[in-house]
């Protein structure tokens, strides 16, 4: 018997493993790479994830535009921005405020504990650096770990929305399957490679808003369509 293991040195199902990568291979042969997170450098993939709840990726492009423009899509930037100014650059985000706040806390923790390094912020080990940002006011399981995987590039397996609904859809999640438990169930069968997660999670997102619509689904098209349960 051939023994596979993921990384942290848990036995990975060879079984889950192979359905799992045969999944990715489906979605990366329709689609190719997704060159998944858009932006020009770390911070800026940073300042996409907090702005990207529950809006468009659209809306996304244009707040960060719109903080470049007036020369404060930086760290020190929004420390010293006025929070008024930063709630109306990034206005076209839904919950403008509270993601003012959430860019204002996160910059400054940064400065003051790091003097402004993300570098330095990042050569912390996987899950104190997960600690540590869930702790700060309105970072979540899926930014911090978007920030952790894109950012830091450490290997950590972010779900969101089009996780459940994909993977439910092909059968391995129930509706109200919890964040811990699918982000386990990845991190368990998979081999823990930076690049393999990156581009899995890029891929997943891309069949859930292009093809497994939450309504009136595209599956002829769809590239798992085969195996769907739908």
């Amino acid at each position: 018997m051939i023994n596979c293991w993921n990384g942290e040195g848990v036995e990975m199902d060879i079984g889950l493993n192979r359905a799992l990568m045969d999944i990715y291979g489906s979605m990366y042969e329709k689609e190719g790479s997704r060159h998944w997170w858009p932006a020009e450098n770390d911070f800026e993939m940073i300042v996409g994830a907090i702005l990207t709840q529950f809006v468009s990726w659209k809306n996304v492009t244009t707040a960060i535009e719109n903080l470049k423009r007036e020369n404060l899509l930086s760290i020190e930037g929004i420390c010293s921005a006025n929070i008024e100014i930063l709630e109306e650059l990034i206005r076209c985000t839904r919950f403008y405020k509270q993601k003012a706040k959430k860019l204002k806390v996160f910059c400054l923790h940064v400065e003051s504990r790091y003097r402004g390094s993300l570098d330095k912020m990042f050569e912390n080990d996987l899950y104190d650096l997960r600690r540590e940002l869930l702790s700060l006011y309105g970072i979540g399981k899926e930014t911090a770990d978007c920030i952790i995987l894109y950012a830091a590039r450490k290997p950590i397996f972010v779900v969101d929305a089009y996780t459940r609904r994909v993977f439910g859809r092909l059968g391995y999640f129930k509706e109200d399957e919890s964040y811990d438990n699918m982000q386990r169930f990845f991190m368990d069968n998979l081999e823990h490679d930076t690049e393999l997660f990156n581009e899995y999670h890029a891929q997943i997102d891309g069949v859930g808003s292009k093809y497994c619509l939450g309504k009136s689904p595209l599956c002829p098209e769809c590239p798992l369509s085969k195996i769907c349960k739908i």
